[in-house]
């Protein structure tokens, strides 16, 4: 019934941010509106929107006063590619670390918004190949 359709960015300068994306996630305009670029990524459903802001706002949560999650994260098959892609980049990204049989880094754009890399660990109950065979019992 429900899927995810689109993830909304916050961004404070739209132009800037549109060449950020393109340049750094590899997506492609679909188009533009009044204060937003909708995109769309070369091998997956869901779009992603960037939306013009007055100020920065987080893409993150509290967890606890040492801990903070983002709202959603990226899925790679080669977490080091994406890893070295960005550094060569010079995007600012914390240093991949294993995490529950996972690897994780994060990342930040132009305005500071922090997102997750992670790569998918075979067996695990949340590999989008695990998902699908429960999908299918349906």
């Amino acid at each position: 019934m429900f899927k995810v359709g689109s993830i909304f960015i916050p961004v404070t300068d739209l132009n800037k941010a549109v060449k950020w994306y393109e340049d750094n996630l590899g997506v492609t305009k679909i188009d533009s509106w009044d204060g937003g670029v909708g995109f769309y990524f070369p091998n997956d459903d869901t779009q992603l929107a960037l939306i013009q802001v007055g100020e920065s706002q987080s893409t993150e949560f509290t967890i606890s006063t040492d801990s903070k999650n983002g709202y959603y994260n990226f899925l790679v098959d080669d977490i080091e590619e994406a890893y070295e892609k960005l550094h060569e980049n010079g995007v600012v990204t914390t240093e991949i670390e294993a995490f529950g049989g996972m690897k994780v880094f994060d990342f930040y754009d132009l305005d500071g918004n922090t997102f997750s890399v992670v790569n998918e660990v075979k067996d695990s109950p949340y590999h989008r190949d695990e998902v699908r065979k429960e999908q299918n019992k349906l």
